[in-house]
């Protein structure tokens, strides 16, 4: 996918090889540049085919001319020989007998189509759906013969209250189109906010191609479909909400396991828990089905996620995950059905579990990097991706064993190395540290190239969003730049961040902002006190959750020389009516109707008063989770008050500021713009591989 970069040659370097004139031994490193992300690729879900010899997987790459990620989907032996491109596509699945695979491509009429490739030596596609919206989470049937899916119905508008006496407009008239009635909160992936738009339903559609037929209807949003050992039924989790007008509010989120079947429609609702159950897997014989389950949201900021099993009718449900209390995430049986496999973050890293259906749990495999297991063959070899500080993200494979911990991991690409050949990158240290009330925090250090301790170097703070997410170890290209560029990069993990335990998440209830900002400012002091830092030229930033807290950190302290607040919440009361962000109503315990104390107490706005700090904006034009108004009202409270700041609106983008390559480029050189331009130091440029800065 990549193209020759001729500036990785200079015209000089080229006439030396020409002439065969002998360089040097060794060339000095440079270091990594950020028009080199144009180059970047990511591997993503690599599948096994049934009988273990191959791997297809999904390489993303970047279109330059068009400004866009797209992805294709490549094949390669087990043992990661003869990689080569198939098709333009992604999602890929393999049907059971391994003789197809199913994947989802751009198509006719238009959009994102249903696709079938024949793993012969001829090679054939088929295109096997005509659709009008973009269909996801395709699933083969077991017997091979249909391929189940997720997709967007339109709800029919609700205009039994709102039919009105328009008169016709007269001949030749250019009236503007009628409004859109909006009578319930509901949202989709893409569009996040008040509309009517539809909900997302289970179809099923034959493997040769014909016409999909609709298995769900009504008010669901269906989760994945799983099917069950005899094709005749998909397992499916959705919340359904009574009463549409509070769709989002509460309880209107909890959700329950239901069945469909692919024949009748008919639909059996399995689960009664007040509480969330999804994300539900048959066990290959047909017996079990693993889920998770989350109690009530009422009871906690971030509720306790537990790994279950029952019976396929819904009886006998047990926790299997014992008192493992991290994210899990990919379940997937073992093929003698005695248990599950499931990816565990946790503190910063991750790694494959096994859980058997008694309750034993086991880690799988160990080590500090972030593995993803996306499939399991019958003989026990596990693939997935795997990620360090030092290394992009790759296919591995590995052997799973009866008992124990994994051997060795297997690397079978190498998709950046071209990018990173020759270059020098920045060392990532671990720290631990304590914050004002005596919590235990884990924090990364990013070093410059060539990092010498006896000198002073800026500082930048990253915050992380969410707030419940985790800072992990994997690879960072904007991190590499920024050390690159001379700054040394310290980001944290603080209380309300996942991957440490419930109660460790659940600290921020009702307190968040809170005592995060204790534990960013103790990560801040315990990295200054090292000496290689220069307390005079620090900079913080964050998005969505980071840029709640960046606008949060400079309305508490001065310390920094300038800020960069991305896509932030500013004020509390605005956003629970603006978003999908109802559920703080919930939250902060009582409406803001009848107790407006917390939000305004958590709201950055309340604090511009304080703000001393040169502070930047950057929102997308069409986030609907932290809308521009937000941003903006900030702005102009810093505006008013003199202090210097800019706003950024982002074309292309809806909750952050880089999905578009030419945005993340902008992105990483409008915070460098801002911090040197109140930096009291010269800064240090990355060296692009033809030698200019």
């Amino acid at each position: 996918m990549k193209v020759a970069r001729s500036a990785s040659l200079t015209a000089g370097t080229l006439v030396a090889l020409c002439a065969g004139t002998t360089l040097p031994a060794q060339q000095p490193l440079s270091r990594i540049a950020v028009e080199q992300y144009l180059d970047w690729e990511e591997v993503q879900a690599p599948q096994l085919s049934p009988d273990g010899t191959q791997i297809v997987f999904t390489r993303r790459w970047v279109d330059k001319l068009n400004d866009r990620w797209e992805s294709s989907l490549w094949l390669m032996n087990a043992d990661g020989s003869r990689q080569r491109a198939l098709v333009q596509g992604a999602n890929v699945q393999w049907s059971p007998d391994g003789k197809r695979i199913a994947y989802i491509a751009k198509g006719e009429p238009s959009g994102s189509q249903i696709w079938v490739r024949w793993m012969d030596a001829e090679g054939a596609t088929t295109q096997i759906s005509r659709l009008t919206e973009s269909p996801s989470d395709i699933e083969w049937s077991p017997d091979g013969k249909s391929i189940a899916f997720t997709m967007m119905v339109p709800a029919p508008q609700q205009l039994a209250d709102f039919r009105i006496p328009m008169p016709s407009p007269p001949k030749g008239a250019k009236w503007v189109d009628p409004p859109k009635i909006v009578t319930r909160i509901a949202f989709r992936s893409d569009r996040i906010g008040f509309t009517d738009e539809g909900y997302r339903q289970i179809f099923v559609i034959p493997a040769d191609g014909g016409t999909p037929r609709q298995v769900t209807s009504g008010d669901w949003n269906a989760s994945a479909p799983n099917y069950s050992a005899d094709s005749k039924w998909v397992a499916f989790s959705s919340y359904r909400v009574p009463d549409a007008d509070r769709a989002w509010i509460g309880r209107g989120t909890e959700s329950e396991i239901y069945l469909a079947n692919t024949e009748t429609a008919e639909i059996r609702r399995i689960t009664h828990h007040p509480g969330s159950d999804n994300n539900p897997v048959f066990s290959p014989d047909g017996k079990y089905i693993a889920f998770m389950s989350a109690d009530s949201i009422d009871h906690s900021a971030w509720p306790d996620t537990r790994l279950m099993v029952m019976n396929a009718d819904g009886s006998g449900r047990r926790t299997i995950s014992g008192n493992l209390d991290r994210p899990m995430s990919g379940v997937r049986w073992a093929p003698d059905a005695s248990g599950v496999y499931f990816n565990v973050q946790s503190e910063g890293t991750e790694n494959l579990y096994f859980a058997s259906v008694a309750g034993q749990v086991r880690p799988v495999t160990t080590g500090t990097h972030m593995l993803n297991v996306s499939d399991i063959s019958g003989t026990g070899v596990a693939v997935g991706t795997r990620a360090t500080s030092l290394r992009p993200g790759d296919v591995v494979t590995f052997a799973i064993p009866k008992t124990g911990a994994a051997s060795a991991l297997t690397q079978l690409t190498n998709v950046n190395d071209d990018v990173l050949a020759g270059k020098s990158l920045a060392q990532t240290e671990e720290v631990w540290y304590t914050s004002s009330d005596g919590l235990r925090i884990q924090g990364w250090i990013v070093k410059p190239p060539g990092f010498d301790p006896q000198k002073q170097y800026p500082l930048i703070l990253e915050i992380h969003g969410g707030p419940q997410a985790m800072f992990n170890v994997s690879f960072n290209y904007a991190r590499q730049l920024q050390a690159a560029e001379g700054y040394v990069v310290l980001y944290t993990n603080p209380r309300g961040s996942t991957g440490y335990g419930n109660k460790f998440t659940d600290l921020i209830r009702n307190a968040y902002p809170g005592k995060d900002f204790d534990d960013l400012m103790a990560g801040v002091d315990t990295v200054v006190g090292r000496g290689y830092v220069d307390a005079k030229n620090m900079f913080v930033y964050g998005c969505s959750g980071g840029g709640v807290l960046t606008a949060w950190v400079v309305g508490h302290t001065d310390r920094f020389a300038a800020a960069a607040s991305l896509c932030p919440v500013i004020n509390w009361m605005s956003f629970v009516g603006q978003t999908d962000g109802a559920g703080w109503y919930q939250t902060f315990e009582k409406p803001f109707w009848e107790d407006p104390s917390e939000y305004l107490t958590r709201s950055p706005i309340m604090y511009v008063g304080n703000v001393k700090t040169p502070t930047i904006l950057m929102t997308g034009i069409l986030d609907l989770r932290t809308p521009m108004p937000q941003s903006e009202e900030f702005y102009r409270a810093l505006k008013y008050r003199g202090v210097p700041s800019a706003l950024i609106r982002f074309n292309n983008e809806y909750h952050g500021t880089t999905s578009t390559p030419s945005n993340f480029l902008r992105t990483h050189l409008y915070l460098r713009a801002w911090f040197d331009k109140y930096s009291t130091r010269p800064t240090v440029r990355a060296t692009s591989s033809d030698g200019t800065r």
